[in-house]
């Protein structure tokens, strides 16, 4: 009985910490190549350095060496379309792991 109302405490408080998939969607969409999503979930180096990608690609697109860089981040982006629900479970299972040690 003690273990399944530890086990619902945890679960509870993994579901009020978790980050929205619709929030990380939204900004995915808004902000496309900036990263912000990243940082949202918790990825700042990746986000900061996505962000720099774009910034600097997009500075750099009218002497026509900024491209390939827009070009990576836009695949980057694409492909975290896909990643999100798989971080956000990462997330989940680490907040898991944090309360189920910090209860015992």
């Amino acid at each position: 009985m003690i273990d399944t109302n530890k086990e619902l405490l945890i679960e509870q408080r993994v579901t009020n910490e978790t980050r929205s998939a619709l929030v990380a969607y939204v900004l995915l969409f808004l902000l496309w190549g900036c990263g912000v999503h990243r940082m949202y979930l918790g990825r700042w180096l990746s986000g900061f350095l996505m962000l720099a990608m774009w910034g600097l690609g997009w500075l750099t697109a009218p002497i026509l060496i900024g491209w390939p860089l827009v070009a990576l981040v836009t695949v980057w982006v694409v492909i975290d379309i896909f990643l999100i629900p798989g971080m956000i479970r990462d997330d989940q299972d680490e907040i898991r792991r944090r309360l189920g040690s910090d209860l015992r």
